[in-house]
């Protein structure tokens, strides 16, 4: 987690926008003692491209923030390594969508051939997934949409919209939600498994 800083909070990239290194300058702060004595130390900051809000605690001035709201979009390890590069590229492109419309969609196609689901085309996958029971009918026919949206920028389809932001972050939290689905909620209760079994 970053420090605490007097002007800046150094993140990774923007909760809001997903840009890239953001600046995120300070706007105001307070502290707050608890009942029980115990002191928080809040900071507002402000992301200078989205104009979005971020807020830090922590114990003190220049010391390690201990919660930040809204949370900055962190790619889980347990994505295979091709998906999870696909993800992070897409959360920092939020700001250009048709990219991260392009780019969820790739997260998604290479999901599903991590499973081994690799003949014929997306759609054909998509569809495959569901009927082997990885993913449930609703999620394909999200996948289907964010595949349809994907398609539309790849052909450069002039009868199609651009997508705006709002549309690009559906498709990124389509991918990350799959992601948590296939990957990383079965990668838990494996470790959860291992976890008890080492403790009896």
């Amino acid at each position: 987690m970053p420090k605490l800083l007097a002007s800046q909070l150094v993140l990774p990239r923007c909760p809001h926008c997903g840009v890239d290194k953001p600046n995120v300058s300070y706007l105001w702060q307070h502290e707050q003692i608890a009942f029980n004595g115990q002191r928080r130390f809040w900071r507002v900051y402000s992301c200078a491209r989205c104009a979005g809000v971020v807020t830090a605690e922590a114990p003190g001035m220049d010391q390690e923030t201990v919660r930040i709201f809204p949370a900055p979009q962190d790619v889980s390890e347990d994505l295979p390594e091709r998906a999870r590069a696909y993800l992070d590229q897409a959360i920092s492109s939020l700001s250009a969508p048709a990219g991260a419309v392009m780019l969820a969609a790739s997260a998604v196609d290479s999901m599903l051939k991590a499973k081994n689901l690799t003949s014929g085309g997306l759609y054909a996958r998509i569809d495959e997934a569901a009927k082997a029971h990885l993913i449930t009918a609703e999620m394909a026919q999200w996948a289907h949409d964010v595949r349809l949206d994907a398609n539309d920028q790849r052909h450069a389809d002039d009868s199609a919209p651009l997508p705006d932001e709002a549309q690009a972050r559906k498709c990124v939290e389509f991918a990350l939600a799959l992601g948590q689905f296939m990957f990383v909620l079965p990668a838990r209760v494996q470790r959860g498994i291992k976890s008890a079994q080492g403790a009896t």
